[in-house]
């Protein structure tokens, strides 16, 4: 039995000595880590926003008088040319009083005629010394008055045929409508927009921009602008007008890019701009890096010299997705564990490879 329990033990002793054995042969192996070298490199950063093809000139439509709208010649869509009729409203009101403008000059070019003739008799019969330098003072004046009534009467008549034109809606300049208001037989008021209508030539790509974007950056002017139904279609854009005040509803700025005559981008169009802010030197590291030391970020750096590793706390510039920015903490040079940061502790020696960060 004695025998028996001695050599169990010795069984025993000689298991426990193995594994101590092996448990200081890992000790003494250096854990193989994964390492950047870090540096700086101009990093662009940026994003992409969804925005619509305007034209930069837009012109709202409206008729000068009120009336009822009895014919519409033209939808959203439609190509027109400058001077072009787009709608009318009822003119009954207008040719009456085109009538009446008519009949008053009529009436006043007759009075003008019988103050002309009245006039033109006593100045001879005043060079006669047959009448009066009163009687001829008096034709005189009636006559004057009987010019300025005429007169009267021709600006009333083209007031009155400018109010009928004004029943008439024509297109400004050359174009596409691209809004409608109203519907034939309801009332348009003087001024009401009835049509919108963009202007043929320079086209803009507006954004509406959360303001944040530009918070602390500057944009770089140029723009990568594709179609959304096409993106193989892309033109290069630059900022043309960012606007000073932010929309209170949206918080968004709304920005514009002067598409530089392209037209193949057509009107109304849902747009992608990829927004870039100019580049910066900065250390860029990836996810697997980051660590933590108390609860502030942090990154594991290596000792070129002893191989032994120190947790260094940073502070984070900003995240992108598969990596982020470092504001400070980490300088040119360093040795940064990328991989294998998980159960290392502060001063252990660690291996990697050494043409890595050469």
């Amino acid at each position: 039995m004695k025998r028996i329990l001695a050599s169990t033990m010795f069984i025993g002793i000689a298991l426990l000595s193995s594994c101590s054995d092996r448990q200081e042969a890992e000790e003494t192996t250096p854990k193989r880590v994964a390492v950047v070298v870090a540096s700086k490199q101009p990093l662009v950063q940026g994003g992409t926003i969804t925005g619509e093809v305007q034209a930069r000139v837009r012109s709202d439509l409206s008729f000068r008088v009120s009336g009822k709208i009895v014919e519409r010649l033209v939808d959203v869509g439609a190509s027109v040319k400058a001077g072009q009729l787009l709608a009318r409203i009822d003119a009954e009101e207008q040719r009456a009083d085109l009538e009446v403008a008519i009949a008053n000059l009529q009436a006043t070019e007759a009075q003008q005629t019988q103050a002309q003739l009245a006039f033109d008799r006593q100045r001879n019969l005043f060079q006669t010394q047959v009448t009066t330098r009163a009687a001829l003072d008096q034709a005189q004046e009636a006559l004057l008055t009987a010019q300025g009534s005429a007169k009267s009467a021709q600006a009333q008549l083209e007031t009155a045929k400018d109010a009928l034109s004004f029943t008439e809606l024509r297109a400004d300049a050359e174009g596409i409508i691209t809004a409608r208001n109203v519907e034939i037989g309801q009332v348009a008021q003087a001024a009401q927009v009835i049509f919108t209508l963009a202007h043929s030539g320079p086209r803009d790509a507006v954004f509406d921009v959360v303001e944040t974007l530009f918070l602390g950056r500057e944009i770089d002017p140029s723009v990568t602008v594709n179609l959304l139904s096409d993106p193989s279609r892309k033109v290069e854009a630059r900022v043309r007008e960012i606007s000073p005040t932010i929309d209170s509803s949206t918080g968004t700025i709304k920005v514009k890019l002067g598409l530089n005559g392209d037209t193949s981008m057509p009107l109304g169009a849902p747009i992608a701009g990829s927004f870039r802010y100019k580049p910066l030197d900065m250390i860029e590291l990836p996810w697997s890096a980051m660590a933590s030391k108390g609860g502030a970020p942090a990154v594991w750096v290596v000792d070129p010299t002893s191989s032994k590793t120190t947790l260094r706390q940073i502070q984070v510039k900003g995240y992108e997705t598969h990596s982020f920015t470092i504001e400070s903490g980490v300088s040119s040079g360093d040795i940064v564990v990328s991989d294998g940061t998980k159960f290392l502790r502060p001063g252990e020696i660690v291996s990697y490879d050494k043409g890595a960060t050469k």
